[in-house]
Formats: C-alpha cells, sequence, structure tokens
C-alpha cells in the first residue's frame, strides 16, 4: 500500500471538483427540489491571512452541507468578502496603497487558503461588497428605506472616536471604546443619517421566538433592545413670575407651568420620591433655572459634556455629581414639593431625559441622595418583614402603620430594589408591588397625571461614516430642492479616485471636486453629493439575498430565485455579532418583507456560534504574543483533512479551546490508519457483529452531526476504524462496512474519502453517492450500562439490556451490595427511572 501522501491526494481531488464543476448549483431543475441554505458569515480579507481559528466555523458548515447533498438536497453554500471598512482605509494612509488594491490582494491570498482546505463552496457566486456590482444594490436599498420613511438625517449627540476620525453606532461602542481600536469614543453634535430600526423593536423582539438561535444571542438581543413595561409620570413645575424673570420673591404676579414626564417601570415607589433629577442637556433646563444657581448650572453642564457616556453612566458606587435647579416639582399624588436637580448621571437620549429619585430602592439614587443630604424613604418592604411586623401588630394589638413603620425606619440606610410589599404609601399601603403598579397607574391616568408607556433601549442605527473605504450615501443636496435622492438609472454613485486618504474628522470625499459637483435630478441646478459614507455593517445586512442571483443587474436577486433558496436555513459565525449584523440583518429582511419584496420575515432560520480557537498558551491568537497559527503551515505539513478533523475534535463547537500540535498529530495517525486499512483486504481474528457496529455508527454520527457535536461523531469514526480492524468478517460484510465508513467519513475530511473511494473500485465521486442510513433495530444499544444513584449521587453501574423495565433495573440495583448499604434502614420515597441510562433512589 503506497504511503498517505495527503499534499498528491488533495492537489488530485481539488482539481477534479474545480474542473468538474462539482458544487455550483445549477439553476435549471433546482428551483423544483427540496432546497438547504448553508451560509458563514463571510470575513473582512485582512492583510494578515487566515489564522486556524477562522476555519473552524467554515468546516462545521462543510460539514453539513456536504451532508445534505448526500441526502439529496440542492445545496447553496456560497463564499465572499465583507471588503469595505476602516483596516483597509488606515493600511492606505500608512502605506499609499490604495484600499481597492491592497483589498484585492487580500482577498486572493483568502480565497487560496480556503481552497486549500477544500471548502465545497459554490465560486461561482461569489461576492465583494467593496464590488461597484454590488454596492450599487447597497445605494439601491438606502433608497427604499428612504422612501418609505425609515432613513433619515438628523442633528445628534453622536459617538466619536477621535483615533478612527469617524461617527459610531452605539453597538460599536463597548464599553465606552471603539470596538475596533479601543479608543475611548467621545460625544459629537452633527448631523447624521440614520436608519429607524426602533420601528421594529416589538417585532424584531417577538419573533426571536421562532428562532434555533443559542440561548445567549436571544437573550443579548433582548436586553439590547430592552423592552420596558410601566408609567410616564407627569411631574408639574410652578415657577412664578419674578423666578422666570429672576427679579426676587416679592414681585410675584403670576406664574408659568411646566410638565417634566418621567419614565419609571417602578410606580409602586413613587411615594418613595423625593427628588427630580434632569439630564444636564434637558431643553427645559434654562427655563427651570433659578437666577441664584445660574452659574454653577452653567459651569456643571460645560463639565458633563467633556466626560462620556460610559463615565457618566458608571457603577453606582462610583460618586454622583449634580447641582440643584432651584425650583421644585409637585408629587403628582401628594402635592409634596421635591427638589429638582440635574446629573450628569442621566442621559438625555435614554427615555424622557428625566428621572424620579427614589434613593430607597435603587442604588444610584441611594449614592445621590447620601453625596447630596436628600431624604431616604422606604417605602417598599420585603414581604416577609411585612409579615413579620403584622404578627407582632396582631400579638400587641397595635395597628399595622406603626410596626410598619418602625420596619422603614430600621432600613433607612440601605436599599431594597426588589418586590416587595407597600407600606408608607397612603392607600396604597398593604399592596404587593404587582398589584400597586396597576393601582397606582390607574390613579394617575385617572387624575391625568400620567399614562402608561412601554419604552426600548434600542435607539435608531447611525449609518453616517466620516471615511472613505465604504459605500456612497446616494443623496444630492440642492439649495432649492433640499434633499434629492438620486436617481435608480444613475447607481451606483462609484467611490471617486481622486481623494487624499488621511483622516481630518469630515469625510475624505469632501476633498473630490469631480465627486461632488452635479446637477440637482430635480431643477437641474448645482447641487453637492452627501460626503459621507455607509456603515460597512449595511453591506452585510442584506449579503445573504444577493448569493441567490449574484449576477443580476436588474434588481438585487429575482424574486422567484431568492424566495426558493431564502431563508438561510443553517448561519454559522461568531458570537460577536449578537447585536450588530444579526440585529441589523433581522432589520432589513422585515424592512424588505414589509414593502412585499420578500416572503419571509426572519433571514437565518438557525444559528450556530464557534467558540474560540485560542494558542498553545490558553491566551487569544495574536501577534503580539507570537502564538498565532498560519493554517498554510498545518496544511502543509499535516494535510487539509487532518486540520478540518482537528478543528472539530478539539473540543465542543461553542467553547473556546486551545491549539495543540499533539492534537493534530492524533489525526493525522487516524488518517494514515484509513489510509491504510481501507481496500487493503486485511481482516482481524475477533468475532464480532460488524453489522450492527456500523448501523449504530450511522445513527451516531449522523445525530450528531445535526447536534454540531463534531467530536463525539469523529470518536465514533475512529472506534468504528479500530473495530473492522480487528473483526473477522465475509467478503460482503467488509465491503459494506468499508463504504460505510469512507461515507460517513466523507463530509469531514473529503479528499481521503474520495482517495479511498476510489479505491474500492467506484468512477462516481463518494460526495454525489447517498448518505448511508440505518437500521433501528440493528443501530439500537442491546446492552448498556446504567447508573444507579442514591439521592443523586453515583452508588453503582450495571450493565443490563437496554429494554430493561423499571422493576427489573430496581431489583438488580437493589441487589448490589453497593446500593444495598446506602438505603438500608431508611424509606424509598420516590424512585426515578430513564429507560435505558439511569435509577435514582430518593429515601427518606
Amino acid at each position: 500500500m503506497a504511503r498517505f501522501d495527503h499534499k498528491k491526494i488533495e492537489q488530485k481531488w481539488q482539481k477534479r471538483w474545480e474542473k468538474e464543476r462539482i458544487f455550483e448549483v445549477a439553476e435549471e431543475g433546482a428551483l423544483r427540489a427540496k432546497k438547504y441554505y448553508v451560509l458563514d458569515m463571510f470575513p473582512y480579507p485582512s492583510a494578515a491571512g487566515l489564522h486556524v481559528g477562522h476555519p473552524e466555523g467554515y468546516t462545521a458548515s462543510d460539514i453539513v452541507a456536504r451532508k445534505r447533498r448526500m441526502e439529496g438536497y440542492h445545496v447553496l453554500h456560497p463564499m465572499g468578502w465583507d471588503a469595505f471598512g476602516l483596516p483597509a482605509e488606515n493600511y492606505a494612509i500608512k502605506t499609499g496603497v490604495h484600499p481597492s488594491e491592497s483589498t484585492a490582494k487580500n482577498i486572493e491570498t483568502f480565497r487560496r487558503q480556503i481552497k486549500s482546505l477544500g471548502f465545497s463552496y459554490d465560486w461561482s457566486r461569489e461576492v465583494a461588497t467593496s464590488d461597484p456590482a454590488y454596492y450599487r444594490w447597497t445605494q439601491w436599498l438606502f433608497l427604499l428605506l428612504y422612501k418609505h420613511g425609515l432613513a433619515y438625517r438628523a442633528l445628534a449627540n453622536v459617538n466619536w472616536c477621535p483615533s478612527c476620525n469617524t461617527v459610531l453606532a452605539n453597538e460599536q461602542v463597548i464599553d465606552g471604546r471603539c470596538e475596533r481600536c479601543k479608543h475611548e469614543v467621545v460625544q459629537k453634535e452633527l448631523k447624521q443619517w440614520f436608519f429607524r430600526i426602533t420601528k421594529y423593536a416589538d417585532r424584531l423582539l417577538a419573533d426571536l421566538e421562532k428562532l434555533d438561535w443559542p440561548e445567549k444571542i436571544k437573550a443579548m438581543q433582548r436586553n439590547w433592545i430592552g423592552k420596558s413595561e410601566g408609567v410616564e409620570v407627569n411631574f408639574k413645575i410652578v415657577k412664578t413670575e419674578a423666578e422666570v424673570e429672576g427679579r426676587g420673591a416679592t414681585m410675584q404676579t403670576s406664574a408659568e407651568e411646566f410638565d417634566i414626564p418621567v419614565f419609571t417601570t417602578r410606580a409602586d415607589t413613587l411615594f418613595g420620591v423625593s427628588y427630580i433629577v434632569l439630564a444636564p442637556e434637558h431643553p427645559l433646563v434654562p427655563a427651570l433655572t433659578s437666577e441664584s444657581e445660574r452659574e454653577q448650572v452653567a459651569f456643571y453642564i460645560r463639565e458633563t459634556y467633556k466626560k462620556t457616556e460610559l463615565q457618566r453612566t458608571g457603577a453606582a458606587s462610583e460618586e454622583k455629581t449634580g447641582v440643584p435647579l432651584g425650583v421644585s416639582a409637585v408629587h403628582p399624588l401628594t402635592g409634596e414639593k421635591v427638589p429638582v436637580w440635574i446629573a450628569d448621571y442621566v442621559l438625555l437620549n435614554y427615555g424622557t431625559g428625566a428621572v424620579m429619585g427614589v434613593p430607597a430602592h435603587d442604588e444610584r439614587d441611594f449614592a445621590f441622595a447620601k453625596k447630596h443630604g436628600l431624604s431616604v424613604r422606604h417605602v417598599v418592604a420585603p414581604p416577609h418583614e411585612v409579615s413579620e411586623a403584622r404578627h407582632e401588630e396582631e400579638h400587641h394589638k397595635k395597628e399595622i402603620r406603626n410596626p410598619i413603620r418602625r420596619l422603614a425606619d430600621e432600613i433607612r440606610n440601605s436599599t431594597y430594589t426588589e418586590d416587595g410589599v407597600l407600606v408608607n404609601s397612603g392607600e396604597f399601603t398593604g399592596l404587593t408591588s404587582s398589584d400597586a403598579r396597576q393601582k397606582i397607574a390607574d390613579a394617575l391616568t385617572s387624575a391625568e397625571r400620567g399614562r402608561r408607556q412601554t419604552n426600548y433601549h434600542l435607539r435608531d442605527w447611525l449609518v453616517s461614516r466620516q471615511r472613505y473605504w465604504g459605500a456612497p450615501i446616494p443623496i444630492i443636496y440642492c439649495d432649492s430642492c433640499g434633499e434629492v435622492p438620486v436617481p435608480e438609472e444613475d447607481l451606483p454613485v462609484k467611490l471617486p479616485d481622486d481623494v487624499d486618504f488621511r483622516p481630518t474628522g469630515e469625510s475624505p470625499l469632501v476633498r473630490s471636486q469631480r465627486f461632488h459637483k452635479v446637477k440637482c435630478p430635480t431643477c437641474g441646478k448645482a447641487a453637492c453629493r452627501e460626503s459621507d459614507t455607509m456603515d460597512t455593517f449595511v453591506d452585510s445586512s442584506w449579503y445573504f439575498l444577493r448569493y441567490c442571483d449574484p449576477k443580476n443587474k436588474k434588481e438585487f436577486a429575482a424574486k422567484e430565485t431568492f424566495e426558493y433558496w431564502s431563508p438561510v436555513d443553517l448561519y454559522v459565525g461568531g458570537a460577536e455579532h449578537a447585536v450588530l449584523h444579526l440585529l441589523y440583518a433581522r432589520f432589513f429582511t422585515k424592512a424588505l418583507f414589509d414593502q412585499r419584496l420578500t416572503a419571509f420575515e426572519e433571514p437565518f432560520l438557525r444559528l450556530r456560534n464557534q467558540g474560540i480557537v485560542m494558542g498553545e498558551d490558553g491566551q487569544k491568537m495574536s501577534k503580539s504574543r507570537g502564538n498565532v497559527v498560519n493554517p498554510d503551515e498545518v496544511v502543509g505539513e499535516h494535510g487539509a483533512d487532518a486540520m478540518r478533523l482537528y478543528e472539530m475534535f478539539m473540543g465542543d463547537f461553542a467553547e473556546a479551546k486551545p491549539w495543540s500540535v499533539q492534537g493534530i498529530l492524533g489525526m493525522r495517525r487516524f488518517l494514515e490508519r484509513a489510509h491504510g486499512f481501507v481496500g487493503s483486504g486485511e481482516t482481524g481474528s475477533e468475532e464480532a457483529d460488524v453489522t450492527a457496529i456500523v448501523h449504530k455508527t450511522i445513527k451516531k454520527v449522523s445525530e450528531d452531526i445535526e447536534a454540531f457535536k463534531f467530536n463525539t461523531a469523529i470518536s465514533a469514526l475512529m472506534i468504528l476504524l479500530n473495530e473492522l480492524a480487528r473483526a473477522s468478517m465475509p467478503e460482503a460484510t467488509r465491503r459494506f462496512a468499508e463504504e460505510s465508513f469512507v461515507k460517513l467519513l466523507s463530509p469531514f475530511a473529503p479528499h481521503i474519502a474520495e482517495e479511498l473511494w476510489e479505491r474500492l473500485g467506484h468512477r462516481e465521486l463518494v460526495c454525489r453517492e447517498t448518505w448511508p442510513t440505518f437500521d433501528p433495530d440493528l443501530a439500537r444499544d442491546q446492552v448498556v450500562a446504567f447508573v444507579v444513584q442514591v439521592n443523586g449521587k453515583l452508588r453503582e453501574t450495571m450493565r443490563l439490556s437496554a429494554d430493561a423495565s423499571e422493576e427489573d433495573v430496581k431489583a438488580h440495583a437493589l441487589a448490589s451490595p453497593n446500593v444495598h448499604k446506602y438505603i438500608e434502614g431508611k424509606e424509598i420515597k420516590q424512585v426515578v427511572f430513564v429507560q435505558g441510562r439511569l435509577i435514582n433512589f430518593v429515601t427518606g
């Protein structure tokens, strides 16, 4: 038998796949067959190329794609490039190489590396977001959103990265820093373009329940959307004429009233309000500030503008600054006057820009009140403490208000932030928090001092970027006509090449005269183009649709085609895009659905996230640590099949795991054994039910692929090979076993599988064969290991028939000395039985 020459074998089969265009999906007839769309999150083609962490997700998706083809599906499995972005532009600034040149070179490297691993992509559908043929449709979609009121321009405080010299969306700010360069983000007021994603908040939230996604991703989106139901309470502020004009209280002749709306989810704490606090930027601050406080208020506002949002909304333990405005608000239910302050921990763009201070039941409010000497009123108490107080009342025949008031006094120097029972709350005293929220909301509504309200954390998506390497925003500004969308026939609006890339705080496109000088499409007068480009996440919010029909010049995709292929059945990629790409793609899909351009509302039905592949030192791979593993070196030394197997064998797919040279050597030895055994005619001497073993392996591997348990599927293949090498079997059984083994191996290690299939005498490719099926009777374990527990602790393991009844298992377990000694003299209160797996005795 010839030695296992992985280079020769892999080149041989990759050439054949490409020559025969094996993985291209023929459109003719495809639209009538069952389909499966499996997609990877497309990569940004950086100059560094791939490291061994990148192919982990690609390998998993390829295994599923190959299995689906063998199951008779038409499989769409494309690849492309998220090619716009800051890294290429920064590289251009540093080296003088145009981003289009560096990006094209990087794509070439990525394509070569990916092809070397034998992934079954349909390369005829390759796209790059920086190609004008692609971003023409990105611009078309922008204009579609604009036409329907979902894209708008507004003056707003925005996240500004001083290092990247560009605006960032909220989702691109991580702990107050730019998610790309890690520089601290500051606030800046600019006119920017936004997408109205908030219009879809409820649908984005509700439709998460339809998706087969990891729960942690769905939880992150729920938290980011941040739906909260509560009450908007109006606190009235009355300023006398003298206060308004600053002439002293003795000249009071009339008054001016202001309503300050405050949103709260905790209406049950309303009687604990001891102050109102506004964001320093609140538009009513100038009108409300008394003359005596005007100077210190103005100084405080100036200091606030120097702080980032992260600094303003820090931990509750951090010192909370603020200054009084010198006016009071009227409590809507008690009529009591409470002071009004401004404080930088309140943000204008969250809620109404005003909050009610309830120090006893909010840690931030408590810190603020203690700092500034404001009163702390406990109005919600833990249920068990109220019960004890009531018991004391009954025992001593005292009125309920006395022990409860004493209870409030006892906990004055702490906060209680959970639901409980109301105390010191007038007619609502004694109600649970849940009941009180409803009744207080009713009271506010009846008195016209409040209304029920639903708020969201989600903000509209800011898409303007003051950088060059992105899709130009297709808007023209005319002095006569205002904002004018670029006509569809004039798309794409191409990036100019006469541009100085150096960032100055405004888009580099500003410095291109040729780009800006245009005529208004409406009136024909001299006009100017928008100089900002779009956030690169706009490009990736619809690319999965373009793969369905990538050569179409008349529309972003023919309806029949993308409705056949879409939505994506399986999407594989990193969890870091939970509230970026994934949320944005869902928004785009729903917007297209509303315009009847799609028949589906969710882009990705099933999502799986791969864990990080770390260096051998257990640290995240990075050049600075010197622990990056280049896949070119691994493929060259050990082969693509060995690398694919090891990527899947390292551990749980979704968990982080370290790279190991010894681990990949183990995969190499497994492939060498398979290469030496299959088709060799060698046979063992042990008696074994080979047919049953094969059927069990088919069942195990098939189910594990569907469950993304690739490591245990590979382990089952290793066990099968060992069993076959030891077993004595007839020729017919051997051929059945070897062919089944090769078919099962094919999605994981496709190159050697094709070689072994050919050695077994087949001329057709194994990837075009039918996926093996199993006989349930043969695949069922005849004897299994039953776990025996006493009060949840393992006390015995017994090998019994998989079909053994509860009574049989119970009898065998009680006969075991190891079990008997733990239940002797005790009453068995419950028996928990799991067929074929476990029995647990619960004793008294």
